[in-house]
């Protein structure tokens, strides 16, 4: 072992007692843990929530949808399907129909009353249909009942809660019939009537509850059908579009514009990424932030290393002085509390990183720390433990820490022999 790494180690770990290490470098090296295991922690909770919050809006909406403009409704064609599905990142493709109502739903109680909210029932083939529920499903059963019952609905627990919806029990849907805006829908008909007589009446029955944990916009407005029996009662044989999955995520965009240029005009299509761009933009913003954590707590960490490197050398100015009086160059004086920096953050770093990995399989198996749902869509604090992001950390706290040890260690080399030996 060279002379000057000998004295590093002697420098950094003299035990005063048997057992334990000088008292500012126990301090230096729990600074660093701390700093260390808190910026993986921060790191691992925000990708973990983007990861969570995206995983289900991706396993909500398909990849991709193929349309018409404004949304019109067209006609289901083999042909076409056949077409999306000849592309080579499609995994599955299925048509899908749209149509909104006005749900209305009956309270008992004291005094009957009508609750009324707006929603959009999504009718989706059976097996898609069962891939859906067979995740999110909390209530009911997949069994279809008699069609004469009425269309068998299966809403989101948000939706549930706020019309006192239960399995089992029938509502209304009011829709205008066919797909006129509801401006053209109330300048069309002059008396009460021809408005009756122009509406959509059926009658629905709910068949199940399921809860994505998605509040806003999903829970509380989507209602899943089965594409069939709506097809059958409103509009046969026609659709809304084409949803599609892929095997690879970052060739989503190439692969709508390959599949609507196979099927040609007026079919256009558009990714989830694009539906829900503002959740998204939002995810992003948030995965922005981590550079500024890493520099933020890294340097907290170089300050302190630095100040302990400080008061190390007044503790070891007449050590410092002897070892130059004996013949000990200012270069390898220097390496010496550079090494000491490099043991005393690897010993911070390996600690760091046990700590955060600690804490986070606790949590991950334990669930302590609860959120607000329709706040955050999720019910649990989300980690995701990536070893580049512990490798990242490691790496950026060592390199800063040796970077400006180097300030320090060029004072310890500057002291002379006299100066130091008369302290």
């Amino acid at each position: 072992m060279k002379p000057e790494f000998y004295i590093a180690r002697r420098f950094a770990f003299n035990q005063r007692s048997v057992s334990k290490p000088t008292f500012i470098v126990l301090v230096a090296v729990m600074g660093i843990a701390v700093g260390t295991a808190a910026l993986i922690l921060t790191l691992s909770i925000v990708k973990g929530f983007a990861s969570s919050v995206e995983n289900k809006l991706i396993s909500f909406s398909a990849h991709l949808q193929i349309r018409h403009p404004e949304e019109q409704l067209f006609q289901e064609r083999r042909t076409d399907l056949a077409s999306i599905e000849h592309n080579a990142n499609i995994a599955n493709a299925s048509p899908f129909l749209e149509k909104s109502f006005i749900l209305q739903s009956r309270s008992r109680g004291q005094g009957d009353s009508w609750r009324s909210q707006p929603v959009r029932i999504k009718g989706i083939p059976e097996e898609q249909r069962k891939v859906f529920l067979k995740k999110f499903l909390r209530e009911g059963s997949f069994a279809l009942p008699d069609p004469d019952e009425g269309i068998a609905l299966y809403v989101g627990q948000t939706l549930a809660e706020n019309l006192n919806l239960t399995v089992g029990k029938k509502v209304m849907l009011v829709s205008p019939k066919g797909n006129s805006s509801s401006k053209k829908f109330i300048t069309d008909h002059t008396n009460i009537v021809d408005l009756l007589s122009s509406l959509d009446l059926e009658l629905g029955i709910i068949r199940g509850i399921y809860n994505t944990g998605l509040q806003e916009g999903f829970d509380d407005y989507i209602i899943i059908a089965d594409l069939k029996e709506l097809q059958h009662r409103f509009n046969p044989m026609m659709i809304s579009g084409y949803d599609a999955n892929v095997h690879q995520l970052d060739q989503l965009p190439n692969t709508v514009k390959e599949v609507t240029g196979a099927l040609g005009i007026p079919c256009y299509g558009y990714t989830v990424f694009d539906r829900y761009a503002n959740l998204f933009e939002w995810l992003k913003l948030q995965k922005n932030i981590s550079p500024l954590l890493i520099v933020t707590i890294t340097i907290v960490a170089v300050f302190n290393i630095i100040s302990t490197l400080l008061v190390l050398i007044i503790e070891k100015t007449r050590e410092i002085g002897m070892l130059s009086a004996l013949g000990l160059e200012p270069g390898k004086l220097s390496t010496v509390f550079m090494v000491q920096a490099f043991l005393i953050s690897l010993s911070g770093i390996v600690a760091g990183n046990i700590i955060a990995l600690f804490l986070s399989l606790f949590e991950m198996r334990y669930h302590l720390i609860t959120l607000p749902e329709k706040s955050y869509f999720i019910k649990y604090l989300s980690l995701l433990i990536n070893p580049v992001d512990y490798a990242v950390v490691s790496i950026a706290v060592m390199a800063f820490t040796m970077l400006f040890a180097f300030i320090p260690a060029r004072i310890a080399a500057s002291l002379k022999p006299g100066t130091a030996m008369g302290a």
